[in-house]
């Protein structure tokens, strides 16, 4: 919005011409997170508490969990606000990147609203079904494939994937694209709601993949560094590092009432929202293969969940973990929640700094 009304105001002041640059609107949509989220925060928890929204933990946690009960959930709406506004008031909203990010980020937002509503408001233990949450997530996914495939400007999403560290070779996906799309944006917001189960853990983690994807999207929307790194040049693309911008902020300002001890909780509300944004960032960079890496953490902490289950079911009810997922077995062993929350912060940002050293290591 102050992009599309302050920019063409340039010609009577030069000092306007700020809004041209894309570094300075991601700076602008940053801090306007942080402050939105912030200001917003005290009075979105006030409204949870006031309608008993409180969080219900469940009684096969780690008993020091159960002190957390009571604690106000549903604070994915203080993260929504401060993506959603910020990207709204500094990113060009006529650009195609920014309005599909931002559809699967709301889209999942309700649904996940939809299922922390079902769960706090009206009592039923499991939220939405769990086949129609997936079904909402399949929907979106095949819609966004279908509108990648037929109105992308360019039209460059023709189903090949890059692999990492390989320049020349792609893997091309052909009828399985779509699928595949969908499986990336249902799989990444559901790695994330699984590791939202420690103080500020996935919101710093999610905070952490935005930064690389920040750096990714800009160097992909630059002609001239993407023809130095060798990377597809994807014009437009830069323009969803303002999006990135507002997630970091956002990710920061809603850290300030979730770090432990938490005044408040993301619930799915969040959580899918968060991981769904990611996978979509990821495909619109055609860096599907690299959300693997980035969100490296967020794979160990899915593959931990599916290994217990598959080892409870097909091993005569023996575990491999103390509790999954993994921060809990980590927890039982001994570690504070603090310790194994800046813990995986730091494989979190390893990660993340493998992931941008793929752009070159190739």
């Amino acid at each position: 919005m102050l992009y599309h009304l302050l920019y063409p105001l340039t010609k009577y002041i030069g000092g306007l011409n700020l809004f041209r640059y894309i570094t300075f609107r991601t700076a602008g949509a940053t801090v306007t997170a942080i402050f939105i989220c912030l200001i917003l925060g005290p009075f979105f928890i006030r409204l949870l508490k006031k309608y008993q929204v409180k969080e219900t933990i469940r009684s096969d946690g780690p008993e020091s969990h159960q002190q957390k009960a009571g604690t106000p959930t549903m604070g994915g709406l203080i993260i929504l606000s401060g993506i959603v506004i910020p990207t709204l008031l500094w990113a060009d909203l006529t650009n195609f990147y920014v309005l599909m990010v931002l559809m699967v980020t709301v889209f999942l937002g309700i649904i996940g609203f939809m299922d922390d509503y079902l769960k706090v408001i009206k009592h039923q233990a499991k939220g939405m079904i769990g086949r129609k949450k997936l079904a909402g997530q399949v929907l979106l996914g095949l819609v966004f494939g279908l509108i990648l495939l037929e109105l992308a400007p360019g039209r460059v999403y023709d189903a090949a994937v890059e692999i990492p560290f390989f320049k020349n070779y792609v893997l091309y996906l052909g009828i399985f694209y779509i699928p595949f799309i969908i499986l990336v944006i249902t799989g990444s917001s559901n790695a994330v709601n699984l590791s939202d189960g420690l103080d500020g853990l996935a919101i710093g983690l999610c905070g952490i993949c935005f930064i690389a994807f920040a750096g990714i999207v800009y160097l992909s929307g630059h002609y001239d560094f993407s023809n130095y790194l060798q990377i597809e040049f994807l014009p437009g693309a830069g323009e969803l590092t303002v999006f990135c911008g507002a997630a970091v902020g956002s990710a920061l300002g809603f850290l300030w009432f979730n770090t432990h001890p938490a005044e408040v909780f993301m619930g799915d509300t969040g959580s899918l929202a968060l991981g769904g944004a990611l996978g979509s960032i990821a495909i619109l960079a055609k860096k599907e293969l690299l959300l693997v890496i980035v969100g490296g953490v967020f794979v160990i902490e899915t593959l931990s969940v599916i290994l217990q289950v598959a080892s409870y079911k097909y091993r005569g009810k023996k575990r491999i973990f103390k509790m999954a997922p993994i921060h809990h077995h980590f927890e039982l062993l001994g570690w504070p929640e603090s310790k194994v929350v800046v813990r995986f912060w730091i494989l979190g940002a390893l990660f993340a700094l493998v992931t941008l050293a793929t752009l070159k290591v190739r």
